[in-house]
Parts: C-alpha cells; sequence; structure tokens
C-alpha cells in the first residue's frame, strides 16, 4: 500500500515567494491596507489563486486579537430588505467588498428591542471588527448603544445629531434633489409637490432642503400644501399623492424622496384621471432597478450605492486599523425618463 501524505498547506510565506514581494506585503494585501501598489495587489492575488493559499481564521484571531467578521447592521424592519432594493443592492456591494479583503460578513437586523438587546449584546461580546450601519435614524436610543459599545462604525448616509462620531459614506442628497425640482421648473411646472422621506434621516431631510433651495432660487413660494411628510415605504407615496390631489387639484408635479414613494404615486394619478407627464410630472431619488421598470419609466436621481457600499467599506478598514475616521459624500446625477422627460 502507498501510505497517504498529506500536503503540506501553503503559507504566507509560500505565497510571497510566488508572488516575488515580502511577507510584509502579503500581510498589508490580506488585511484590506491601502499603501501596495496595484501590480503588487495583482501578484500576491494570482499567487493566492496557484498555491491555494486560504487564511488561517483562527490562527489570525489569535495573532491580532480581531475576529475578521464585518455586522451590515439594518435598523429598518426586516421586510425592508427584502422590499427595498436599495438595501438589497447595498448588502451585495458591501459583501463584495468584504470579500475581496478576505472578511466575514454578518448581516444584523435591529428593529425590535430584542433585537436591539441581542445586537448590543453580540457586538459588546467583541465577535466583529467593525459595523456598516443602515438607515440610522436620528433619536434612535441604539445609537448612542453602539458608541458606548466602542467598535468601529461607518454609517450609509450622516447620523443626524453623531456627525463628529460616526464616519458616514452619503449622497449628495441635498443637490440631487435641487437638480430634480430644478428641471421640472425648467419644464414649465410651478405647483411642484413633494413627498419626503422620514425627517429624522440625513435623506429625508436633505432632499426636503434640496427642494426648497430650487423653489426659492427661481423665485417661487415654498407651500407648506405641497409638502407631504412619510417615510421610505410605498404606501407613503400612495397616501402622499392622494393627500395632494385633495389639498392641491392644480398639482402639476411631483418630486418624490424615493423611487418607492414615486411608484406608488403613479397608479393613484391614473386613477384620478391626471396623465404623467401630460398634467402631472413625477420624478423619484435612487435610481433603483425600479425605477426602469415602472409605467411609464421614472425620472430619478442616482445615487451610486456600488461606490458607496465599496467606500462603507474603505473607511472601516482604515478606521480599524488606526486611521482617523472620516465622513464622504458621493456625487448624484439626474436621470431622465418618461415620466419628466428632457
Amino acid at each position: 500500500m502507498i501510505p497517504n501524505v498529506s500536503r503540506k498547506r501553503p503559507t504566507i510565506r509560500d505565497v510571497a515567494r510566488e508572488a516575488g514581494v515580502s511577507y510584509a506585503t502579503v500581510s498589508r494585501v490580506l488585511n484590506g491596507r491601502d499603501w501596495v501598489s496595484p501590480e503588487a495587489v495583482r501578484a500576491v492575488r494570482d499567487a493566492i489563486a496557484r498555491t491555494g493559499y486560504t487564511t488561517n481564521q483562527h490562527a489570525r484571531s489569535l495573532a491580532t486579537g480581531r475576529s475578521g467578521s464585518i455586522a451590515f447592521l439594518l435598523t429598518e424592519p426586516q421586510h425592508l430588505l427584502f422590499e427595498d432594493p436599495n438595501f438589497s443592492v447595498l448588502l451585495r456591494g458591501v459583501a463584495r467588498a468584504l470579500s475581496d479583503r478576505e472578511l466575514t460578513l454578518i448581516l444584523m437586523i435591529a428593529s425590535t428591542p430584542e433585537e436591539r438587546s441581542r445586537t448590543i449584546a453580540y457586538l459588546n461580546g467583541g465577535h466583529v471588527d467593525g459595523v456598516l450601519l443602515v438607515s440610522p435614524h436620528s433619536g434612535d436610543p441604539l445609537l448612542q448603544q453602539l458608541v458606548q459599545a466602542q467598535v468601529p462604525i461607518v454609517a450609509c448616509g450622516r447620523v443626524l445629531g453623531l456627525e463628529e462620531m460616526m464616519s458616514s459614506v452619503s449622497a449628495d442628497d441635498r443637490a440631487g434633489a435641487r437638480s430634480a425640482v430644478e428641471h421640472l421648473i425648467a419644464a414649465g411646472r410651478r405647483r411642484i409637490a413633494t413627498i419626503t422621506g422620514p425627517l429624522d434621516t440625513s435623506g429625508g431631510v436633505d432632499r426636503l432642503a434640496g427642494y426648497t433651495d430650487a423653489l426659492m432660487a427661481h423665485g417661487l413660494p415654498v407651500d407648506q400644501s405641497l409638502i407631504v411628510h412619510g417615510d421610505w415605504a410605498r404606501e407613503t407615496g400612495a397616501a402622499g399623492m392622494r393627500t395632494l390631489l385633495d389639498r392641491c387639484p392644480d398639482v402639476d408635479a411631483v418630486f418624490a424622496a424615493s423611487d418607492a414613494i414615486a411608484a406608488a404615486t403613479l397608479p393613484v394619478l391614473r386613477d384620478a384621471g391626471r396623465s404623467v407627464p401630460g398634467d402631472v410630472r413625477v420624478v423619484g431619488f435612487d435610481d433603483s432597478g425600479l425605477a426602469a421598470t415602472t409605467d411609464p419609466p421614472l425620472s430619478t436621481v442616482r445615487q451610486p450605492l456600488e461606490r458607496i457600499s465599496e467606500e462603507m467599506v474603505r473607511l472601516l478598514v482604515d478606521v480599524i486599523n488606526g486611521r482617523t475616521p472620516l465622513s464622504i459624500t458621493v456625487p448624484t446625477s439626474l436621470v431622465l425618463r418618461a415620466s419628466s422627460p428632457a
């Protein structure tokens, strides 16, 4: 019989020798540090593929005191993870960026008191190295508990009231909303309504501010009867549109704070005998997958969620590695479709 000789597991030194770089360079690539040239990163990744090297997470954790895991923490109800396309796009982008850095993604939802209690206990137990916080609402007691847990955090969107304490990556919501309303004004619309997002989030506050900026810049009044407050859910759009038609039958345009809200206005307008875009133009926000599938397809403000997710992971790895926390704002762009054409 031929004895069973087990093959020795490849080490970082094997990868370094195969790639023609130093041990330290391989270590920096594996830990996601950014002071490595693109050529060296490619060489290390090719060498990993050729050697079959895999990280020994247990050994790494013992050596570094880190878990190698990152929490994607959603503070909205669980059903929105599947109903709101933005969350799924963010989750997919984060998963890809973490995988590139050999970090494990842990999905956590904290919308009920029980879930929040379990979340804080888990984070205090040192089971993750950092948190990617999605859809934070100001005034939520969970936010102070997260700060007290002293775990590195990067939020998607500014955390109102805690901007100096939490890093964030945000779309330029205010400028995006302003461009949408300016487009409606340029199309000759003057009775422009808005259905807002929640005003305890930076997105809700900044998109409303952009709406008022555009009106005031063009000498149009900010008519409170044309403003309906809501949240990110589709139901907000339908209820808000009905309210606007009751209050202001002469409304000729709607800027909605999300594509989900905007999509829900369309059947209400249709049932009321209002054509889109003839009688009422509609513009949303996000450029989610939903926007191109509505009837008519939605004009909208595109926020680059893929880039936002990548920047969130990059910033969080920087904070974990001891770099100074900071916040980033990424630009938006207006995408015109049939609900409000050029």
